[in-house]
C-alpha cells in the first residue's frame, strides 16, 4: 500500500518527491492485443504513469446493462499497466469529451425529453448513481492505497467551459467517495477566462489543459492554488480532425519546447500519448457556427501514430524528458537509443493489394431482412426507435408526375441523403438540413426515401442537450407535415445479414458490398494494413465483423486503419455499407495511412 499526496507545491509517492510524467492511452481505442505494445512505448518515452478516460456510453450501452469485457476490460488494462511498473490516472467523469460520441455519455439519456446533462437534474443524477454503483467497486481495489496503480481520479472534465454549479461537482465527488475512491481528486480546465475557477472545487487539485504558454498559465494556476503542484493535466501536443477540414499537425520541435516549459516548473499528462481509433460509430462532433463531425482516426499527431509507430514527436519528447526527469534511473535509460526489437509485440505494416467486390445487396432489397419498419403519421427519431447510432431510413409514397416544392426536414440531425425511386437526388448536412428543396416525381407512384445519419453526437458545449438524431419533427411538403411515414432503424450493432447477389448495384443506389481477401499472417505476429477506398462515396466498413469506422471521400482521412488482431491467416471478409450510391468495383489495402488529403 502506498499514498500519493501533495504538499509544499510538490507531489509525493509515500515520502519521496514524485515527478508526475503521464501519457494518455485510451484502452477502448486500441485493440486489447496491442495494449502491452502501447504501454511499453510509453515507458520507453520516459513516462511513469498512464492516464485514461472511461467511456460511460460503452460501459453502459443500455440502462442497467454493463459491459467490462474484452476491449472494455479496464481492470485488465490497469492491472497490465501496474505489472509493467506504471502508475495510473483514471478519468471516470460521466462526461469526458475526448472527441467521443456525446462526450462519452450514453445516448439513451436523451430518451428523457427533460434531460439536461452535466446537471443535478433528477434523471441525470440517478443515471450517474447507477453507473458509479457498478463501476467504482471495480476501480476501488486498484487504488495505490490498496496496492494498485491508481494514484489520482478526476471529478469532472473541463466543466468550467460548461457551467459553474459547484453543487454538481460536489455531488460527483461525493458519489466517488461513496464508491470507495480515496486517492487524490482533481479537475481539468483551461486557464482562460473564468473556466479554471468555474470548474474547480476548494481543496481539490486544479489541473490545466493547454498546448503552449505554460509560464503564463502556471501563474494563474498558482494564484488559484498557491500551495498545489503545477499540473498540466492535458498537454495538447496535437489536435483532432473533422471531415472536410485539413489534417492537423504540430511541429515536433515546437511541441517539445512547450513540453520543456511545462517540466521546468511542473508535471504533465501528455494528451494524447497515443490517440488510437474511433472504431464503429464512436467519433463525436463539434457544432459552433457549423457542424464539424470528427473523422474515424484519432491519430492526434501524437508521439505514437494511430497504428502505434514511433513519430518524430516521440523522439523529441524523449529528449526533453531525459533532461527534465528527476529520476536518475529513467535519465540513464533514456540516454540510450530506443531499441525497437525490445518491444514484445511483433507488428508488420503490409500492403495486401487490390481486391474486387464480389457481391452486393441494395439497401432497398435488404431492408425487411435487417430492420422492422414502423408506420405512423410522423417520422420517429432514433431515440424513439430505441436506437443509439447508425442511420434511420424514412419512406414516403406519393403520386405523380409532379414537382414538390418546397420540401424540408424539420428537426433533423445530422445528415440526410434523399432518394427518389431508389436513385440519389441530393444530400444535406449540418446547417443545410432544414433548408427547402424541390423534388421531381416522374412516375404515377413514387417512393421518396430519406436516409438520415447520426454523424456523432456533439461532444462539447451546450448543444449536447439537443442531440436527438434522425427526424424528431416532421417531413414538410408544401409547408405541411406529411404522412404516413415509414421509419426503419439501421443501428448496425453488428454486420447486417443481407442476401448477397453477384451483380453490381445501379449507380446512385445505396447498399452493401462484399470483398473477400486473403492475408498471410506469421504465427505469433500481427499484420496491420490500411483500407483505401478510391472512388467510393461515404459509409462504414467492417473486417471480419469488426467495425472499422466511417469513411467519406471529402477527407482529410482517406484510409481506415485495419489492426492486425482483426485479421486472420487465410480468408478474410470486408463488408462496406455505402450511402451515396458511389461505390467502386474494388478496394485496396495499403501499408501507409493517408490522413491529409481532401477531394470533392
Amino acid at each position: 500500500m502506498s499514498t500519493f499526496t501533495k504538499r509544499n507545491g510538490q507531489f509525493y509517492w509515500d515520502d519521496q518527491e514524485f515527478h508526475l510524467l503521464s501519457g494518455a492511452i485510451h484502452y477502448f481505442r486500441v485493440p486489447r492485443e496491442y495494449w502491452r505494445d502501447r504501454l511499453e512505448k510509453l515507458l520507453a518515452q520516459g513516462c511513469n504513469t498512464v492516464e485514461t478516460y472511461l467511456p460511460w456510453n460503452l460501459h453502459e450501452p443500455q440502462p442497467g446493462h454493463f459491459d467490462f469485457s474484452g476491449n472494455l476490460d479496464v481492470v485488465a488494462f490497469l492491472n497490465l499497466a501496474a505489472d509493467m511498473g506504471l502508475k495510473a490516472i483514471v478519468r471516470p467523469s460521466p462526461y469526458t469529451c475526448g472527441e467521443f460520441e456525446f462526450g462519452g455519455q450514453p445516448w439513451w439519456l436523451l430518451k428523457d425529453p427533460q434531460m439536461r446533462v452535466r446537471t443535478l437534474e433528477a434523471g441525470y443524477r440517478e443515471a450517474v448513481r447507477r453507473y458509479y454503483a457498478d463501476l467504482l467497486p471495480r476501480l476501488a481495489p486498484l487504488q495505490c492505497t490498496h496496492g494498485g496503480p491508481i494514484l489520482a481520479c478526476q471529478i469532472e472534465n473541463e466543466y468550467g467551459y460548461y457551467g459553474n454549479d459547484t453543487n454538481y461537482l460536489e455531488f460527483l465527488k461525493e458519489q466517488l467517495m461513496i464508491g470507495g475512491i480515496e486517492v487524490m481528486f482533481f479537475t481539468t480546465d483551461g486557464p482562460w477566462g473564468m473556466s479554471l475557477e468555474a470548474g474547480s472545487l476548494p481543496g481539490v487539485l486544479a489541473g490545466g489543459s493547454f498546448g503552449s504558454g505554460a509560464p503564463e498559465h502556471f501563474k494563474k494556476m498558482k494564484r488559484l492554488r498557491p500551495a498545489d503542484p503545477l499540473f498540466c493535466s492535458e498537454f495538447w501536443m496535437g489536435w483532432f480532425d473533422a471531415w472536410g477540414d485539413e489534417h492537423h499537425v504540430r511541429d515536433a520541435d515546437a511541441a517539445a519546447s512547450s513540453l520543456d516549459e511545462i517540466l521546468a516548473e511542473g508535471h504533465v499528462n501528455l494528451y494524447m500519448f497515443h490517440g488510437g481509433t474511433n472504431f464503429g460509430f464512436t467519433s463525436g462532433s463539434n457544432h459552433y457556427a457549423v457542424l464539424k463531425a470528427d473523422v474515424t482516426s484519432y491519430d492526434y499527431d501524437a508521439p505514437l501514430s494511430e497504428a502505434g509507430d514511433l513519430t518524430p514527436k516521440f523522439h523529441a519528447f524523449r529528449q526533453v524528458i531525459a533532461r527534465r526527469t528527476r529520476d536518475e534511473e529513467v535519465r540513464r535509460r533514456l540516454s540510450e537509443p530506443v531499441d525497437p526489437s525490445r518491444f514484445s509485440t511483433i507488428i508488420h505494416k503490409e500492403a495486401l493489394g487490390t481486391w474486387p467486390v464480389t457481391a452486393t445487396a441494395s439497401l432497398a432489397d435488404s431492408l425487411k431482412g435487417i430492420s422492422i419498419g414502423k408506420t405512423g403519421p410522423r417520422p420517429l427519431s432514433m431515440e424513439e426507435l430505441d436506437q443509439g447510432y447508425g442511420y434511420v431510413l424514412y419512406r414516403l409514397t406519393l403520386p405523380g408526375p409532379q414537382v414538390l416544392n418546397p420540401v424540408s426536414l424539420w428537426k433533423c440531425n445530422d445528415r440526410a441523403t434523399i432518394f427518389v425511386n431508389g436513385r440519389f437526388a441530393l444530400a444535406q448536412v449540418g446547417n443545410e438540413v432544414g433548408c427547402p428543396f424541390p423534388l421531381t416525381l416522374d412516375r404515377a407512384e413514387n417512393s421518396i426515401e430519406i436516409l438520415v445519419e447520426n454523424q456523432g453526437r456533439v461532444n462539447f458545449g451546450e448543444r449536447m442537450n439537443d442531440q436527438r438524431k434522425g427526424i424528431s419533427g416532421a417531413i414538410l411538403i408544401d409547408k405541411h407535415a406529411h404522412g404516413p411515414v415509414e421509419s426503419w432503424g439501421l443501428g448496425f450493432d453488428s454486420v447486417p445479414a443481407v442476401h448477397w447477389a453477384p451483380s453490381g448495384l445501379e449507380p446512385g443506389t445505396p447498399g452493401f458490398h462484399r470483398v473477400p481477401f486473403r492475408v498471410s499472417v506469421p504465427r505469433g505476429e500481427y499484420v496491420d494494413t490500411f483500407l483505401s477506398l478510391p472512388g467510393w462515396g461515404k459509409g462504414v466498413a467492417w473486417v471480419n465483423g469488426h467495425p472499422l469506422g466511417r469513411f467519406w471521400q471529402i477527407g482529410p482521412q482517406q484510409t481506415l486503419y485495419v489492426p492486425g488482431p482483426y485479421l486472420k491467416d487465410g480468408d478474410n471478409e470486408l463488408v462496406i455499407f455505402e450511402t451515396e450510391g458511389q461505390a467502386g468495383s474494388s478496394v485496396s489495402f495499403v501499408a501507409t495511412p493517408v490522413l491529409n488529403s481532401t477531394r470533392k
